[in-house]
Order: C-alpha cells, then structure tokens, then sequence
C-alpha cells in the first residue's frame, strides 16, 4: 500500500511539474506574440512616417516642376531630389564672385516663387535646410576653387538677405535666416558627360532643401530593403 502511495505522489509530482512547464511556456509564448506584435506595430509606424516623408519630398518636386516649366529662367530640376541649378555664368563673370546685374534679376525673379513653396506651411515643418551651393570646374587648384565657389554661394545668400525683393518682406527673411546657409563645392562634384568633364555645367549654382530626419529614413530605407528582400 506504501509503495502505490508513493507512485501516485510520483506521478502527481511529475503532473505538476508538467502542468508548471505548460504554463511557463505558454506564458513565454504570450510574451513573444506581443514583443513582436509592438515591434511589428512600431515599425509599420516608422514605414508610415518614412513614406509621408518620401511622399512629401515628391509633392514638393512636383509644385517646383509646376512653378517653373514656363519660366523663361534658365534652370534645371533635378526630378529626383529637387536640386535647382542655375549656369554659374548667369550669376559670375569668369573667376569673380561678384553677383551681375543679370543673376540679380534672376534672383529676383527666382526666389520668391521657390521659398513660397518651401516655406508653405504644408511643406515647412519637413524643412531642415535651404541649401545654397556654389561649383566650379577642376581648372586650378582645389582649395582656390573652394574660396570662390564659398564667396559665389555667400553672395548669393547675402543679397537675399539684405536686398529688396519684392514678394520677400523683412518677417519673411526673419524667417528664413534658420534656414538657409551657403556652401562651397569647389570641384568635387564634376558632372561628367560622356567619361569626360563637361566644364561648362560644373561651373554652376544651385539650390537644395534638405528634409527633416533624412538619415533616419535612408537607414529605415535599408532596413525594410533588407526585410523584404528573400
């Protein structure tokens, strides 16, 4: 009788022991289902804000195309990252950083219809930076061109700042100080036609917006590059 005794106790113990392993793995199946529910919620989020920022960067494209596909200005849309390119003649005699009457006229003409799309409300919370660049072609030497193509985008951003434009009013240069900022490329972005150095449309300036967050959405870019790829 001692003997069946102990057998039931054995297989009572052995019962619960399984029953406790049950639980715990079911409790750590739980877990698991909602650690990967939030991820799987966390980042269809970052995939939703990564396509209303790649969204907006197209909408924003898409006006300037709009705004200037009957100017009379001599330009160029980059359609894919919206990058304004004006020939460096328009603006400078050759190894001058003087602004011509000329490129002030474009100016003139040019950036209120541009800064009224960037800084539309729709479009400004996006905006981290309104990017003026000066190049220059590879004659001569780097930090030389560097010089001068830093004086030709600072000229620029200075008569922004500090001339009557019509449409731009003193609030509205105010607003814009934060962000706007003049860079010089010297020659280390050459475009090339052919295997060869078109000189003539290095020598240029141009206009860029950079968006908010845009390293974090070319690294969600990888990732759910990589996520889907099979």
């Amino acid at each position: 009788m001692k003997d069946e005794d102990n057998v039931h106790d054995y297989w009572q113990s052995y019962s619960d022991l399984m029953a406790a392993l049950l639980l715990m793995f079911a409790l750590l199946i739980v877990i698991m289902i909602y650690k990967y529910a939030s991820i799987a919620v966390e980042l269809n989020a970052q995939k939703a804000k990564v396509d209303e920022i790649i969204g907006v960067r197209a909408r924003i494209i898409n006006q300037l195309l709009n705004e200037f596909k009957n100017s009379d200005l001599s330009l160029s849309i980059d359609p894919q990252t919206g990058a304004i390119s004006f020939s460096e003649g328009i603006f400078f005699d050759n190894d001058k950083y003087d602004l011509k009457d000329e490129g002030k006229r474009y100016l003139n003409e040019f950036f209120p219809k541009y800064i009224s799309i960037l800084m539309d409300p729709k479009f400004k919370k996006y905006i981290s930076q309104i990017i003026v660049e000066g190049h220059t072609d590879d004659t001569g030497d780097y930090v030389y061109n560097l010089e001068l193509s830093q004086k030709r985008a600072f000229e620029v951003v200075r008569y922004i700042l500090q001339s009557d434009i019509k449409g731009i009013d003193p609030n509205m240069k105010l607003d814009l100080m934060p962000y706007i900022t003049a860079n010089g490329r010297s020659y280390s972005q050459l475009i090339i036609e052919n295997g060869k150095v078109n000189r003539e449309k290095s020598r240029r300036v141009e206009f860029k917006f950079r968006l908010k967050e845009e390293e974090m959405i070319m690294e969600m870019q990888k990732v759910l590059g990589k996520g889907s790829t099979k």
